[in-house]
């Protein structure tokens, strides 16, 4: 009877574990999918705004199937808790769109000028938020911990490799936009810590996409003006980015994390930046120099430094000692 218990806890364990990773993976490659939608000819704002569309859509099923857990308290409490639902999301949906342009425009900006590996670097840069989280609540008087600072300190030197190939003129624009971009996404999820815990996590993603299809294809309408033909030749990518880096995958996101200790489940998503570089190998044959993938490894361990809890840990650790 124990063992069957204990199997069944392990069994459990390893399929929360292979969810993760599914969806680091899916977010992974869809550096790729949006590279090659940058390739395709198609502006920023037009894939994005198409993009989340498509991601919309993919969540309403989503929504339907989780969404249906509400607040059973009282109907003032309801009323103030669809009023965060709506402000929140609408606000995270602006912050996301703006976000996700810029690391679109980053990879534009990184194919136009012929910046090498641009898929992974995108990857690794963008992952950069997780750090950049910390830093910004510390410019908002809440406290940090010295595994952030040490984490941040590996990331500005994996930086320098990936990106300072060269002297300070090996710098593209593209490395800059899209270190804008983390510090975009990093706002974002500052933003949704602060409504989410009081609405349906669903529901709020799904309010969250809509704005984001809103104002991007409002945008991509009046500076981009997007043809048929722009978006038959980026479809594939569009679809992967909408369908399965949306409703895809935050479906695994949602059923994993139910199970997840969440620092475990923020490093393992973190392995995102990974599956990028992973990516751009396979399908577009991208491969860095030595000092790049020294880079990426700094990079990728300052992210999981800057995550660890060493006052858990010792917790954890005396809890067992005893």
């Amino acid at each position: 009877m124990y063992l069957s218990a204990a199997l069944l806890i392990a069994m459990k364990k390893i399929k929360t574990v292979c969810l993760l990773f599914l969806c680091a993976m899916i977010w992974g490659f869809s550096f790729v999918a949006q590279t090659k939608g940058a390739d395709s000819g198609i502006g920023a704002l037009s894939y994005n705004g198409f993009r989340f569309i498509i991601g919309t859509v993919s969540l309403i099923p989503v929504a339907f199937i989780f969404g249906k857990g509400g607040n059973k308290a009282s109907s003032e409490n309801n009323n103030g808790s669809k009023r965060q639902l709506i402000f929140g999301g609408i606000i995270a949906g602006c912050a996301l769109c703006c976000a996700s342009f810029t690391q679109q425009m980053g990879i534009h900006f990184g194919i136009a000028d012929g910046t090498p590996n641009i898929t992974g670097v995108a990857g690794f840069i963008t992952g950069i938020y997780i750090i950049f989280i910390p830093i910004i609540r510390l410019l908002l008087g809440k406290k940090t911990t010295a595994t952030t600072a040490l984490g941040a300190l590996a990331a500005v030197v994996g930086l320098y490799f990936l990106c300072v190939t060269d002297g300070i003129g090996s710098i593209k624009r593209a490395h800059i936009v899209l270190l804008l971009c983390a510090v975009l996404f990093a706002c974002h999820i500052i933003i949704v810590d602060r409504f989410a815990p009081s609405v349906n996590a669903v529901m709020f993603s799904l309010v969250q996409f809509a704005t984001a299809a809103a104002l991007g294809t409002a945008l991509a309408l009046i500076f981009e003006h997007p043809t048929l033909l722009q978006i038959k030749a980026a479809i594939v990518p569009l679809l992967y980015s909408g369908i399965l880096s949306s409703g895809v995958a935050y479906t695994l996101q949602t059923i994993a994390q139910k199970d997840a200790d969440p620092t475990f489940a923020g490093i393992v998503f973190s392995t995102e930046s990974v599956f990028s570089a992973v990516g751009g190998a396979i399908f577009l044959h991208e491969i860095m120099t030595g000092r790049g993938y020294f880079g990426c490894i700094l990079i990728f361990g300052g992210i999981i430094i800057s995550q660890l809890d060493l006052d858990k840990i010792k917790k954890a650790n005396k809890k067992g000692g005893n």
